[in-house]
């Protein structure tokens, strides 16, 4: 009967462990008379001091005590009888949870808005990155709140701050195994000034008073909850005062009382009422005049309450 390893369907994929972990494997195998069994890894024989290699008649028993992430790797496996043989290769990949954030700056802050940027993690525990974390702690309270989850980006907007009120930002790493044990503390805090701030339109040439209509602050995606009330803002100048339009999806949104626009002083708004599943979506802003138009857009994310 020729050599023949009968791979299990789990063992056919990447094995993924924690490290910590105990590996203990058994991979049958069929052939008369009895096969010899060998392991290898890299072409090399295996570090018998970490790896025990259990083999009977018919299947042979891989086992780690502790997994390290050293152990990681593609281990060949090789059965064979005078001459014939058949071979399996077993990936493990052992993992653990990633290292914080580095880096991270509050970029900016205006209205009730702030700006946030980092750079991964300089371990990320032997895994790929899932996202990033983001939360954040008024001073008045010193409780921490997500208001970000698995976020593919190094850079991300938090909407919705509270006038008077000083914020704290801080971002954890995500793989597989979880969040990282720390977190990246932004170094600087974040005042919500309660004083409205004012657009100061740019001070344009007697000459040439003409302008097409171009925007100054684009549309920002932001994420809210289902029941509560958002804004969107972005700022446009241009000569004669452009024509404001807001869509939702590509359509135009006329006279509904849920949505309520505003521009004031080339700051354009457009308040969300009670927002609902359905509400979610893709909203563009566009501004026309005489001399041409141009729009911006962002995403609206509905989540369920918390």
């Amino acid at each position: 009967e020729l050599p023949k390893i009968r791979m299990p369907r789990q063992l056919r994929e990447t094995y993924i462990r924690r490290v910590g972990d105990a590996v203990n494997i058994m991979i049958p195998f069929q052939g008369k008379p009895q096969p010899g069994v060998s392991w290898t890894k890299g072409g090399q024989p295996l570090d018998t001091n970490r790896i025990n290699i259990r083999n009977t008649a018919r299947d042979t028993i891989f086992y780690i005590r502790q997994a390290q992430r050293g152990d990681s790797g593609k281990y060949e496996l090789t059965v064979q009888i005078n001459g014939a043989e058949d071979k399996a290769t077993l990936d493990i990949q052992v993992v653990e949870p990633p290292g914080p954030p580095q880096n991270l700056k509050l970029v900016d802050v205006w209205g009730f808005n702030v700006a946030l940027e980092w750079t991964p993690p300089a371990d990320n525990g032997n895994s790929e990155i899932k996202g990033y974390r983001v939360q954040k702690s008024d001073k008045k309270s010193g409780k921490w709140f997500t208001v970000l989850e698995r976020c593919t980006r190094t850079s991300c907007t938090i909407s919705d701050l509270i006038i008077g009120n000083t914020y704290s930002f801080r971002v954890f790493s995500e793989n597989i195994c979880g969040l990282s044990d720390s977190a990246a503390m932004a170094s600087g805090v974040a005042y919500i000034e309660k004083t409205k701030t004012t657009y100061q339109p740019e001070k344009i040439p007697p000459r040439d008073m003409m302008e097409p209509p171009k925007f100054t602050q684009p549309l920002t995606d932001r994420t809210t909850t289902r029941g509560y009330s958002t804004h969107l803002f972005c700022s446009v100048r241009g000569f004669p005062q452009p024509k404001i339009i807001w869509l939702k999806n590509q359509m135009e949104i006329r006279e509904d009382p849920k949505y309520i626009a505003l521009i004031d002083q080339g700051v354009c708004s457009l308040e969300i009422r009670k927002p609902g599943p359905f509400d979610g979506g893709v909203y563009t802003c566009k501004a026309v005049n005489p001399l041409g138009e141009a729009s911006v857009d962002c995403r609206l994310d509905v989540k369920g309450e918390i």
